[in-house]
C-alpha cells in the first residue's frame, strides 16, 4: 500500500503527516479522509486551483496530466514542474511525498462581490 508523506505545512498539517493510500485515489481524497482540509473550491472539477499541491518525490509515478489540469495549473500560485491538482492526481504504487503550498488563489471568494 502506497504512503503519502505531507510536509509541515503552519496551518493545514503543523506536525506534517504519513498517510496511507489505495492505489487509484487521488492525493485530495486521501488528504481529506485524513483531515488535512486542502481547499477544494470547484468540488473535486478541475475547476480551480485551490487544491494545488507540489509532489516533492515520487512525481513520475503518478497519472499524467491533461489539458484541462495543465491549463488550470497555469493559474495557480507557486506553480513548480512538479505541481499538480490535488483532485487529479492519482497514487499509483509509489510512495509520494507532498507538499502543500503556502498560498491558493480562490477566486470564487476572493474575487469583489
Amino acid at each position: 500500500m502506497p504512503k503519502i508523506v505531507v510536509l509541515p505545512h503552519e496551518e493545514l498539517c503543523p506536525e506534517g503527516a504519513v498517510l496511507e493510500a489505495e492505489s487509484g485515489e487521488t492525493v485530495l481524497d486521501v488528504a481529506l479522509r485524513n483531515g488535512i482540509g486542502i481547499e477544494h473550491a470547484c468540488e473535486k472539477s478541475c475547476a480551480c486551483t485551490t487544491c494545488h499541491v507540489v509532489i516533492r518525490e515520487g512525481f513520475d509515478s503518478l497519472n499524467e496530466s491533461d489539458e484541462l489540469e495543465d491549463d488550470m495549473l497555469d493559474k495557480a500560485w507557486g506553480l513548480e514542474p512538479e505541481s499538480r491538482l490535488g483532485c487529479q492526481a492519482r497514487v499509483a504504487d509509489e510512495d509520494l511525498v507532498v507538499e502543500i503550498p503556502r498560498y491558493t488563489l480562490n477566486l470564487a471568494s476572493e474575487a469583489a462581490h
